[in-house]
C-alpha cells in the first residue's frame, strides 16, 4: 500500500455515539449531510442508488482540478443519479463500511469495470463526545489514468464531509 492508497480523516463530534451512529447508518440521515437522496435502507450486500441533491458546476470542478495540479476531466453528470455504493459491513454504533467508485462522476471512469475503494466509518466514545474516523482505501487499484485525480478529489471531499457531518450532528 502506498501513501496515496489511503485517505484518513478524523473529527471529534460533540454528540453521543448513538447520535453519530444514526447520522452515519441511517440512509436518510446520511443523505442529508452527504448531499444525496438515497433509496432504501443500508443493508450489508445491498447496492444503494441515489440522486445528488446539490447543483454541480462542471467548470468550477474542472478549475479546481487544475488548481490541484491535475489534468482536469469532464464529468459524467448521469452518475449523479445512479448507483451510489454497495454496503459492506454494519456493526451497530461502532463500524459501517461500503464500496464505491472513487470520484465516480469523472467522465473517464468506467463504471461497469472500475475497481471500487472501501469507505469505512469508525466511531469511538471519547470525553468530548465521539471520535469519528473516516478511511477510504484501495486507490492503488484505480486505473493509472484516474488514480491521482480520484485520490485528490476524494481527499478534499472527505475533509468537507467531515465538516458536514459535524454540523449535522452538532446542529451548528
Amino acid at each position: 500500500m502506498t501513501s496515496s492508497d489511503r485517505i484518513e480523516k478524523q473529527v471529534t463530534l460533540k454528540a453521543p455515539v448513538a447520535r453519530v451512529w444514526r447520522a452515519i447508518a441511517d440512509a436518510r440521515e446520511f443523505g442529508r449531510w452527504f448531499g444525496f437522496t438515497l433509496e432504501g435502507d443500508f443493508t450489508p450486500g445491498k447496492s444503494m442508488r441515489g440522486t445528488f441533491t446539490g447543483k454541480v458546476d462542471e467548470a468550477a470542478l474542472m478549475e479546481h482540478q487544475k488548481k490541484l495540479g491535475l489534468k482536469p476531466s469532464k464529468l459524467n453528470l448521469g452518475a449523479l443519479d445512479a448507483s451510489f455504493c454497495t454496503v459492506e459491513r454494519i456493526e451497530p454504533e461502532r463500524y459501517f463500511s461500503f464500496r464505491w467508485i472513487p470520484f465516480g462522476i469523472d467522465a473517464e471512469a468506467d463504471v461497469a469495470n472500475e475497481p471500487t475503494t472501501l469507505v469505512e466509518f469508525r466511531l469511538e466514545p471519547v470525553a468530548d463526545g465521539t471520535l469519528l474516523t473516516i478511511v477510504e482505501s484501495g486507490f492503488d487499484r484505480v486505473p493509472a489514468h484516474r488514480r491521482e485525480r480520484a485520490f485528490r478529489m476524494n481527499e478534499g471531499g472527505w475533509a468537507a464531509q467531515a465538516e458536514n457531518v459535524r454540523r449535522h450532528v452538532e446542529g451548528g
